[in-house]
């Protein structure tokens, strides 16, 4: 077992844009269907974002709530973590539009970028402050547009994402009964080039070439990433319950990242949990990236599934290849 971090969450929230897209209107813009989108991926609809809502927008949207929820006043918050692989803009950062937005004159922030691990990765490190005693409040904002970087003429990548904004307060611990108990996280390269977006960058700005070849859209190898999927996120599930004394049994609900139904179920046979200790939103939101665990976690608490003490699970795999698994005990 790995040194325990004092911190917990305090609070969640989350932003949907209001926009529904089902799946029969997503049969109007490429050549897909209802019944084919289901049985892949287990996704019924999604949130689409208007033509000017930016991932800042959302991130500040549900940060707001959560303060206000809270009763958190924004000159309170010391640090704000951003994931996002759609930030506004290359800089500033998205974390600096949001701390303004807020009107939180006492924070320092920036972006943080591991795509579908992407809040799971920037809640460790708002944790690490925290933990550490040199913060006492600080934001963890996931939120993506990720109907920004898709080619609407890709029928097996188009269907699969929609948009949405997720944010937790993180704050001290003050006994071992309550928040993060320990974290796996780790990388493999070689696996970046079945999920990348190729243009945008240093290695390809962007040109007329690099528009005409659409290359600032998500590409991906789908078999290659479920494989990958499917593997690590049972394996990260086992490692940090193992190395913790403690089995599936012991929890009470695991908050995976929703990229495919298929993956979130082949991870729970594994681990031989019910339906009833797995949060699954893909059906109502699509893949929304770095909001998806954030999403499940206010999901999770407006549905009453989540207690004082109840031990909790939040994993994912991401671009990258990125992955992450959380282990707490939920705090409020």
């Amino acid at each position: 077992m790995s040194q325990r971090i004092a911190a917990k969450i305090t609070g969640v929230a989350g932003y949907l844009p209001p926009r529904v897209v089902t799946n029969a209107d997503m049969e109007k813009i490429v050549d897909t269907s209802d019944e084919w989108i289901r049985t892949r991926t287990g996704i019924r609809e999604r949130r689409f974002a208007e033509p000017g809502m930016a991932a800042s927008h959302m991130g500040t949207e549900a940060a707001k709530k959560l303060l206000a929820d809270r009763g958190v006043n924004p000159e309170e918050i010391g640090l704000i973590v951003v994931a996002t692989v759609t930030p506004d803009m290359f800089f500033p950062a998205t974390a600096c539009l949001i701390q303004d937005r807020l009107g939180a004159s006492n924070a320092w922030g920036f972006d943080l970028s591991g795509a579908c691990s992407g809040f799971l990765y920037a809640l460790t490190v708002a944790a690490q402050f925290v933990g550490a005693g040199t913060h006492k409040k600080a934001l963890v904002v996931g939120s993506d547009v990720m109907t920004s970087i898709l080619d609407f003429t890709d029928r097996a990548t188009c269907v699969l994402f929609g948009d949405g904004a997720g944010a937790v307060l993180v704050e001290p611990a003050t006994s071992d009964t309550e928040g993060i108990i320990d974290f796996v996280h780790d990388v493999d390269g070689s696996g970046g080039c079945n999920l990348y977006m190729p243009a945008g960058g240093s290695l390809h700005p962007a040109s007329h070439e690099t528009v005409e070849k659409r290359m600032h859209y998500v590409h991906q190898e789908g078999q290659q990433v479920f494989k990958y999927a499917v593997r690590r996120m049972s394996d990260l599930a086992c490692e940090v319950l193992q190395r913790n004394g403690l089995s599936s049994r012991d929890l009470s609900l695991v908050v995976p990242h929703q990229a495919n139904l298929r993956i979130i179920r082949a991870m729970q046979e594994r681990l031989g949990m019910d339906d009833s200790k797995v949060i699954v939103n893909i059906d109502r939101y699509g893949n929304t990236t770095a909001a998806t665990i954030p999403l499940g976690l206010k999901d999770a608490v407006e549905q009453g599934r989540l207690r004082k003490g109840d031990l909790v699970l939040l994993i994912a795999v991401g671009a990258g290849y990125t992955t992450g698994a959380i282990l707490m005990r939920w705090a409020y």
